[in-house]
Parts: C-alpha cells; structure tokens; sequence
C-alpha cells in the first residue's frame, strides 16, 4: 500500500496579502504532526488546515480534527492553478495551498466548508449493514 513519507507545510498568516512561508517538511507520523499544530496553535488559537486528497489522508484528517482544528480536504482537479504553471514540487503546492485556503477559493470534497461528509465514517465497519 502506498503511504507518503513526508508532509510539506506552509503557513498563510492573516488576512489576504499577509506572509505566506513554507514552514518545513515533516514526517507523516502523529507525532510528528501534532508537534507544529500544537506550536503554531499555541494560546488555543484554532487553526485551519487543508491538503490535497490522497491514499493517505484520513488519518491525517481525523488527527487535526481530534485537536480542535479545522481541515479541508481538496481534490486536485478542484484547485485553480495558472495557465503554463507545470512545475510541481511539494514545497511549491504547499505555498500556492495555503495562499488560496486563506483567499477562500478552495473547495472542499469533505472536511470544512462540508459539514457532515466524511468518508471514513461512511463506510467504516460499525456503520455496515448486517
């Protein structure tokens, strides 16, 4: 099964035109990522999280929920991107992430912004039909 190793992180501080900065890489590990949603919501500042869905983000949804943070989970082929812009580096999706999260112009395919859809809980064994 697939599993991605790292998560690039990108913080977007404030309102529209603030500082936008590529905060780091980090492993995929709970741990590990509780660590900076922890440091960057310090003084229970509630943060707002998003990333681009894949085979590996569920957990990672449930982990910063369970925190108190809200998290977007994107579909990549709901993500304005620039005419010409081809090149794709994680550190560079991260940044352009974080810029139209804070901007509003993401959509969510569950997460905020998509009150009560969760993949998970849907087809999780508990809710199966006998």
């Amino acid at each position: 099964m697939f599993h991605k190793a790292t998560i690039s992180v990108a913080v977007a501080q404030g309102e529209r035109g603030g500082e936008v900065r590529h905060w780091g890489t980090i492993p995929n590990r709970p741990d590990h990522v509780r660590r900076p949603a922890e440091k960057l919501g310090c003084d229970g500042l509630r943060l707002h999280f998003c990333y681009e869905a894949g085979p590996c983000g569920h957990g990672l949804h449930r982990q910063l929920t369970e925190l108190g943070h809200d998290c977007m989970v994107v579909a990549p082929s709901l993500i304005p991107v620039k005419a010409g812009d081809r090149v794709k580096t994680d550190r560079r999706d991260a940044t352009m992430l974080a810029k139209l999260h804070r901007a509003g112009e993401l959509t969510g395919v569950w997460g905020e912004g998509r009150p009560g859809i969760d993949p998970v809980d849907q087809f999780s064994p508990e809710r199966a039909e006998p």
